[in-house]
């Protein structure tokens, strides 16, 4: 089970008259939150009967809850309801569960036929949805000591952040902070009056009158646009390192500090950092263009599925068999010719500035189909290196 379900000290309970419980009464749980909030107000208000007044409890382990039966699991037109479990609290009063965690429950406590559910039980949420989670469970300790923290309301300000320290997000990950950097991401490219500019914003790319009404000008995608300073945090898994990034450090992102001390990885999650074109901006001027090995080719048109069967799907690639460099596709054949390619050089067209899809200008045919390795030989295919300012690799590029 997750070990960011958050206890509330006070529940609040709602009703409706229901047939098919043990009280002729039905019940919608909500809870105040840390900060003394009631969540899921509105949702609870326009469920209950506002002539049944609602109850308040303290969410303290509690014995005595019995399963009564399943419910829901039926269509009705377009609308499917989820099935769910109903249980009674010794409180006097019914409310529904997931099937999720009923089995969960089961997992880690008795039910006895005419006594119901062995052991203590407190309520817990689980983003929108009710838990009834069982005292006993081997999650119950670190769920608490999770909500400890919770309940103490402690905030991180973004000025308090150390760099190295890790903390505790209110979703129970453990992020490190690995300092405030500059942050690229994507954007657009476009020329104007002969002045190239650039914007995060598609909406600031002018628009002409054009065959279909107002058009936007000729525009690039770019990956390298600077966003400004942001707040970068590092998450290990599976033993690689993955970014986050803010603009400001909301109330309540961070709400504690497990560690001030620098962690012992820092330095291979700043080496990660710099790989990343999100730290260090893609440059086009460090642009390689390298010759291709022909394992590297094969493997671009030559797969292998998890069973081991071989299959072929068309890839792009550049070279400069008409003189200059170009762009060609090598589409995989099908019926007597399968196994072979069909090589078509692209041709950029007035006609597709509005047409979308992978083998777009890529129609004039320039070989009849042949096999990967002749193909090699005979087109001697290259690709184009791309390097961020840093000059770290960043990918490589297939098309001109």
């Amino acid at each position: 089970m997750k070990s960011n379900i958050f206890i509330p000290k006070i529940i609040n309970v709602g009703y409706q008259n229901r047939s098919g419980t043990y009280t002729g009464k039905l019940a919608y749980v909500i809870y105040y939150d840390e900060k003394g909030k009631l969540r899921k107000e509105a949702s609870w208000n326009s469920w209950r009967d506002k002539k049944i007044p609602n109850e308040e409890f303290d969410n303290v382990p509690t014995t005595g809850f019995v399963l009564n039966k399943k419910v829901g699991d039926y269509s009705s037109g377009w609308d499917h309801r989820q099935a769910y479990c109903r249980v009674y609290d010794p409180r006097n009063f019914e409310f529904e569960i997931t099937i999720e965690n009923l089995l969960y429950i089961l997992e880690n406590a008795n039910s006895i036929k005419g006594k119901g559910l062995e052991g203590e039980f407190v309520y817990g949420w689980d983003g929108k949805d009710l838990v009834l989670m069982p005292v006993e469970s081997p999650d119950y300790k670190q769920i608490t000591e999770y909500n400890k923290i919770v309940h103490n309301n402690e905030s991180i300000k973004a000025k308090d952040l150390i760099v190295g320290a890790t903390y505790l997000t209110k979703d129970n990950e453990e992020w490190i902070y690995v300092g405030r950097f500059d942050y690229y991401d994507s954007g657009y490219k476009w020329t104007e009056n002969g002045e190239v500019k650039t914007s995060k914003s598609g909406k600031e790319i002018p628009r002409v009158h054009g065959r279909y009404g107002y058009e936007y000008i000729d525009y690039d995608y770019i990956d390298n646009y600077p966003y400004g300073k942001y707040y970068w945090f590092a998450t290990e898994n599976n033993d690689i390192w993955n970014f986050k990034q803010f603009k400001s450090i909301s109330q309540n992102k961070f709400i504690s500090c497990v560690d001030d001390k620098c962690t012992s990885k820092y330095s291979d999650i700043f080496w990660a950092l710099e790989g990343s074109h999100h730290y260090s901006p893609y440059d086009p001027l460090k642009d390689v263009v390298c010759n291709m090995t022909l394992g590297d080719f094969l493997d671009l048109g030559i797969r292998k599925h998890s069973n081991g069967e071989i299959y072929y799907r068309s890839f792009k690639f550049i070279s400069s068999h008409a003189g200059d460099d170009e762009s060609y596709l090598a589409d995989d054949c099908y019926g007597d010719d399968k196994g072979k390619f069909q090589i078509k050089k692209y041709i950029k067209a007035d006609k597709d500035k509005w047409s979308y899809g992978y083998r777009v200008g890529y129609e004039t045919k320039i070989l009849k189909p042949m096999e990967l390795k002749e193909i090699y030989e005979i087109m001697k295919p290259k690709y184009i290196q791309k390097y961020l300012a840093n000059g770290r690799e960043y990918e490589k590029e297939y098309k001109i």
